[in-house]
Formats: C-alpha cells, sequence, structure tokens
C-alpha cells in the first residue's frame, strides 16, 4: 500500500498571495521570488488543486469560478497557519509595541470615542497607531479576512463564529439649536415635538427609522426636511436651522459646554416624547485575535474608555 504524500504546506501561502493579487507578478513581489519561480509555484498549485486558478483575459488574470470559491477559505486557513508558527508570547509589553490597528465604526463613535481611544493608547503603547475605516455596511467579510481588527457597532448578520463584548448601551436623544421653539419651558408633547421639521440619518435609501414608527403607533407621522449619511451633518444643519435632529445621546460626548452650567454651548437636547429601542453597542472580532496578546490589549483599552465615558 503506497503512503499518502502530504501536501506542501508552503504552496498554501503562496496560493493565499496570488488569489489576492490575482497576478503573478504582484504576487512574486509580495513573496519575494522571481517573476519564473512564481510562474513555477502556479503551476504546482494548478496541479494539486486540478484546476487553472488564474487564466487571461485580455491583458489581465482573472480568478476562475473554483478560485473565486476557494478565496475566503485559503485567506483563513494561511492565517490561521502563520498564527499556529507564530512564537508565544510570554508577556506583552506595550509600551514598545509598534502595531496598527484596523478599527471599522460608523462616524459617531469616532466623534465620541475616537480623542479618548488615541490618548489613551499613545499614554501606554506610544508606538501604536489606531486606523479607523468607514462603515459603508455590516458585514463580517473584512474580520474574516484579516482586513479589520475590531468592527463596532451594532451587532448585524456577523455570523456565529464572530466574538462580540457589549461596550455600552446607548439612546436617541432630539437636538435643536439653542433658542429653538422647542427650548422654551413647557411639555414636550408628542405633538409639539412632531409639528417641526426633522432630519433622518441613513445611508440607505429609505426614509423612515425607528422614531417614525413610534410616532406611527401613537397616531403622528413628522415631515423628513431632509436626510443625511451621518449625525455630524444632522447637527450641522440643526444649529443652522429650525430643523430637528435626533443622536445618540453619547455622540454629544464631545460637543462644546457651557463651563457654568455644562450644558452643551450651541445645541439644546431632550429626551425624546417616544419610546425608541435602546441601543448596544458592541466590539466584534474574529476567532483568530481572541489569545494574541497584543490584540486583548487593544480589546481592554478600547471598553475601559468606552465605559469611563459612559458609565453604566
Amino acid at each position: 500500500m503506497r503512503a499518502m504524500t502530504e501536501p506542501d504546506l508552503n504552496l498554501l501561502i503562496a496560493l493565499d498571495v496570488l488569489l489576492n493579487e490575482v497576478s503573478v507578478a504582484a504576487a512574486a513581489r509580495r513573496l519575494s521570488l522571481s517573476a519564473s519561480a512564481m510562474s513555477r509555484t502556479l503551476s504546482r498549485l494548478r496541479a494539486v488543486t486540478g484546476d487553472p486558478l488564474l487564466v487571461r483575459a485580455g491583458r489581465q488574470m482573472v480568478l476562475t469560478p473554483y478560485a473565486e470559491e476557494m478565496r475566503e477559505r485559503a485567506q483563513n486557513a494561511a492565517l490561521e497557519a502563520r498564527a499556529v508558527l507564530r512564537p508565544a508570547a510570554t508577556a506583552l509589553n506595550v509600551a514598545t509595541l509598534k502595531r496598527t490597528f484596523n478599527l471599522r465604526s460608523n462616524d459617531g463613535f469616532i466623534t465620541a470615542f475616537g480623542a479618548a481611544l488615541i490618548a489613551a493608547a499613545a499614554e501606554q503603547a506610544p508606538g501604536v497607531c489606531l486606523r479607523f475605516l468607514p462603515k459603508p455596511e455590516k458585514s463580517a467579510k473584512p474580520l474574516r479576512e484579516g482586513r479589520v481588527d475590531l468592527e463596532i457597532g451594532v451587532l448585524g448578520e456577523m455570523g456565529p463564529e464572530i466574538r462580540l463584548q457589549t461596550l455600552f448601551r446607548d439612546k436617541f436623544v432630539g437636538v435643536v439649536r439653542k433658542g429653538h421653539p422647542l427650548c422654551q419651558e413647557g411639555e414636550m408633547s408628542v405633538s409639539r415635538y412632531a409639528s417641526f421639521g426633522h432630519i433622518l440619518v441613513s445611508r440607505r435609501e429609505g426614509v423612515t427609522g425607528p422614531v417614525d414608527q413610534a410616532l406611527t403607533e401613537l397616531g403622528f407621522t413628522r415631515k423628513i426636511a431632509a436626510v443625511v449619511p451621518g449625525f455630524s451633518a444632522a447637527l450641522a444643519i440643526a444649529y443652522a436651522s429650525d430643523l430637528v435632529a435626533h443622536v445618540p445621546a453619547s455622540f454629544l460626548i464631545n460637543q462644546p459646554v457651557n463651563q457654568s452650567d455644562g450644558q452643551l454651548a450651541n445645541l439644546y437636547s431632550f429626551p425624546l416624547p417616544v419610546q425608541t429601542r435602546e441601543i448596544t453597542i458592541s466590539q466584534m472580532w474574529h476567532p483568530r485575535s481572541e489569545v494574541d496578546p497584543a490584540h486583548r490589549w487593544l480589546r481592554q483599552l478600547v471598553l475601559s474608555v468606552c465605559r469611563r465615558l459612559v458609565p453604566g
């Protein structure tokens, strides 16, 4: 009986790079190989997998359907292999840590917590850079592909393997300019609140939100005068108009306040006269980072800063 031939696991790293670069020349540069050596490696990969993997389309190379299908699996396997072969860390010295962490979050989190996180990281680990990335949609793909260290926000369809930890719970509040009629004393009734034009924050095409659902249940509707993609834009418009914005309460943490009374300097915030669901903000990461000491430090840093600024 013939012994089973073990696959050359060096090919796994080459496969991952080739499927991500979709170019023999670019893969060769990343792996510090000559173009001819990379071509021979591709030939070996084709023989092992029984698939062409990369084929020419005009002047470019494209992935075959099989290569597209296995691209994410190959990347995850390569990442796991690197993690297994990384020397076990006995103790992390954050003072000498040099690393860039990628955090994906919306502009509200960056506005509220970005400065405090950067300052805390600089104090403990001056060699660390926090790179905040935009979050156009909820997806576990950046975490799975290793392009993001932490995803911060409301839990979506992230997949069962993604780890998460609650950072804090938030709620929406109304915001208008100082001097707005809603600042006047008196009951903040639903009808009074709904009588003004409103700004909706949405990155999607819809023009309704949880506030509209709550108003509808009480028999009211509001006029959406503007739809903007972020909370900063909503506050800027509210400050210069009679429109009403609503933002997460945490978003107001870094807004200027009056020294005399501790109230917002240019804006007035108030509890919404309708009930909306509480927002749970979490940090999420891929299991491959679970025991990485530097990643553990990052998660604890984010948690401690959030808990300090939004006490339980």
